[in-house]
């Protein structure tokens, strides 16, 4: 059963369905009735407004014996079921109330729900379709198409499943509901299609790419590099392998700690830049890797290649202005800086060493502007460190702030 917000719909639903007209619109039966009829109905509306849905559904069936032949009624006992999540019995009130009044659109888009919640996907489909594709109202219009999901991936229609998923993030980009949902769409499509990856390709180069890739993220490094050798294997000059490699082997230096790894690593994204001399991330590990040694002109090289090929690259901008201040250059590092600042303005790393560059210009005001960001953000980053769910590691080596360096 999904865990779809039924009071939200309730709400939405609930206001507009008319309970019973007591008046002249609605034939109530004989008179002897008209009282009791009257008395459920009120019975019926203080117990919802109340939420007490176990003594609505008694007065609304109590209501249905009276006067079988009013569509609202059967609506609304079919609602009060769906909300207490006795699906096998809106259904039939359900039907009911459509069969009486077929223009009770909210009732056919909640019939379909109820459907699908029961299992029986074809049967849902089209109200469901109709609600999500066609409805005004936006609760009902994202409730079907969450259960549309729901029938699509029920009935391994996942194409579809993922075209409704990436609708509704469109259309409620902020709602956590369907930001879940739609997570494990895209993740179940993911696996489906490396699925049949292997079934199709079992020994191409994608199957061995994504083998590594998944691996990869799993921290299983030595598997990671062995499938990257066999797609170098069959094909030599494939593009991003050599840096694939070279960045497995650093992930697995931070295991080990072995000099080798980062020796190999080194050769590997000289490796992918003989390649590709356009591979930015490449270039921009080399460099940190140089830094890192205190090589600065070779550094300020390779920062230089990968800001030429990729000029919008923060941590390669970042790591520039690290080396031109090594190297007495604050003007020139205030450059490089400020376009880190622009192209990744939340990352801390880069007020800190923007107010390095200000502390060294004698900019003392614009330091402290800085220094008071570079703060905001860093209390930020550290209370979300124990809910992070971004995965693994990023794609480049990042920025950090010496440890030498004082805050």
């Amino acid at each position: 059963m999904s865990d779809l917000r039924w009071a939200a719909f309730w709400i939405c639903l609930t206001l507009s369905c008319v309970v019973v007209c007591l008046g002249s619109g609605c034939a109530l039966g004989q008179a002897s009735s008209a009282g009791a009829a009257e008395h459920y109905s009120a019975e019926g509306q203080r117990a919802l407004a109340q939420g007490d849905y176990s003594r609505a559904e008694q007065a609304f069936e109590k209501l249905c014996q009276l006067e079988p032949g009013v569509a609202e009624v059967h609506a609304n006992l079919g609602l009060i079921y769906f909300e207490e999540r006795k699906f096998d019995e809106a259904v039939p009130a359900l039907r009911q109330a459509l069969k009486l009044k077929p223009s009770l659109l909210k009732s056919e888009s909640l019939l379909a729900m109820s459907l699908s919640e029961l299992g029986h996907y074809n049967e849902a489909l089209p109200g469901l379709e109709k609600g999500f594709r066609r409805s005004s109202d936006p609760e009902i219009k994202r409730m079907c198409g969450l259960e549309l999901e729901r029938a699509y991936t029920g009935l391994k229609r996942d194409n579809q499943a993922v075209e409704v998923a990436l609708e509704l993030q469109r259309l409620y980009p902020s709602d956590p509901e369907v930001l879940y949902h739609s997570g494990r769409i895209f993740g179940n499509f993911a696996f489906l299609s490396v699925q049949k990856l292997a079934q199709v390709a079992p020994n191409s180069v994608w199957r061995h790419l994504a083998a590594a890739e998944a691996h990869e993220s799993q921290g299983t490094y030595d598997q990671a590099i062995q499938e990257y050798r066999e797609v170098l294997r069959l094909e030599p000059q494939h593009p991003g392998v050599h840096y694939r490699i070279g960045r497995t082997l650093l992930s697995r230096f931070w295991q080990h700690h072995s000099a080798e790894d980062t020796a190999e690593a080194e050769k590997e994204f000289e490796a992918e830049l003989q390649l590709d001399p356009t591979n930015a991330n490449a270039a921009y590990e080399l460099g940190e890797m140089h830094r890192k040694a205190s090589q600065s002109d070779e550094a300020r090289q390779y920062f230089e290649q990968a800001v030429k090929h990729y000029p919008d690259f923060a941590e390669a901008h970042l790591g520039l202005a690290a080396v031109l201040l090594e190297k007495k250059q604050p003007e020139q590092a205030l450059i490089h800086v400020q376009k880190a600042v622009e192209a990744d303005p939340g990352n801390e790393v880069t007020w800190y060493r923007l107010a390095q560059v200000q502390k060294t210009l004698g900019n003392s005001s614009e330091q402290q502007k800085a220094l008071a960001e570079f703060r905001r953000l860093h209390q930020e980053s550290t209370r979300e460190k124990g809910f992070d769910l971004t995965g693994p590691a990023s794609e480049v080596t990042k920025q950090e702030i010496e440890p030498k360096a004082g805050r």
